[in-house]
């Protein structure tokens, strides 16, 4: 992920050179033999077979986790699992206070200025972006745009209900924080009647977060479902939750509730089948 000028000096650690193995070998044979379509696709799963068992074989000799930041200087505040927060915000070169900044997030979210939409933008920078899990990015123009050509206030009564709001020790000019959103339709949403949607929508929580530059305004926004299973909205946050909820989901998966791709499926059945093997295994010694 790229970070901003305010982020801390992070060094990642490299990940697994198995996806390289993997297509560096699809790429050498498609190369030489100018398959079919329908071959390439067999030589793919096949490359997609091989990591889920040097995946698997992985996983049962020494477990497998995602890469972590590693800090190179020792005394840094972000050494070891937990934070010293005091330290971060001391070394930070943002010249805004977290106090100072969590009470803009909270005025950028207010009833009067909407997240931009209540105030013609404003609170928004030139070069704001808008990135969410899905949408985006977006610029400024856009996202304006983009909320104008359908008011979710007009057809719902929502209660937002954030919480939660803190300054991030890592990027000391961004604020994150909750929603539970909680939303009774009042009127009709693209063909759907309030008489047919019998219950409240409840979204699933939601971790949203703003980026401020120095003049407080706005960056960048994102948010992301941090909760699939809670609500009754198939896990959608945002605009693609009220559309699913109201009964009218948007023609993409993206806008539909999360099903397993058929690699992934793959993946998890050769993964049962090795550690069915490395029971057996063990069972032999």
């Amino acid at each position: 992920r790229q970070m901003n000028e305010y982020s801390h000096n992070l060094v990642f650690v490299p990940q697994s050179k198995t996806r390289t193995i993997c297509e560096g070998t699809y790429r050498k044979q498609a190369l030489h033999t100018a398959p079919h379509r329908n071959t390439r696709r067999i030589m793919k799963t096949n490359c997609l077979l091989r990591s889920a068992v040097l995946l698997c074989a992985a996983s049962s000799v020494a477990g497998l986790s995602a890469p972590v930041p590693t800090i190179t200087d020792p005394n840094h505040p972000l050494t070891g699992m937990g934070i010293d927060t005091e330290a971060a915000f001391a070394q930070s070169t943002f010249p805004v206070k977290p106090d100072n900044l969590i009470k803009r997030a909270q005025e950028v979210v207010g009833v009067k200025t909407g997240l931009g939409t209540r105030d013609g933008g404003e609170c928004l920078a030139d070069d704001f972006v808008f990135c969410a899990a899905v949408v985006g990015p977006l610029s400024k123009k856009e996202y304006l745009g983009a909320l104008g050509s359908f008011r979710l206030e007009d057809s719902f009564d929502i209660s937002s209900n954030m919480f939660g709001f803190t300054v991030s020790p890592v990027q000391p000019n961004r604020v994150y924080f909750f929603s539970h959103q909680v939303a009774k339709m009042t009127a009709p949403f693209f063909g759907a009647k309030p008489e047919t949607v019998k219950e409240d929508l409840v979204l699933p929580p939601q971790c949203l977060h703003l980026d401020f530059n120095e003049d407080l305004e706005v960056t960048e926004m994102g948010f992301y479902t941090v909760d699939r299973q809670y609500g009754n909205t198939g896990g959608l946050g945002g605009a693609f939750g009220f559309f699913y909820g109201a009964g009218k989901p948007l023609p993409f998966p993206e806008g539909n509730p999360y099903k397993r791709s058929f690699r992934f499926k793959v993946f998890n059945f050769v993964g049962q089948l090795a550690q069915k093997f490395q029971k057996k295994d063990d069972g032999s010694k």
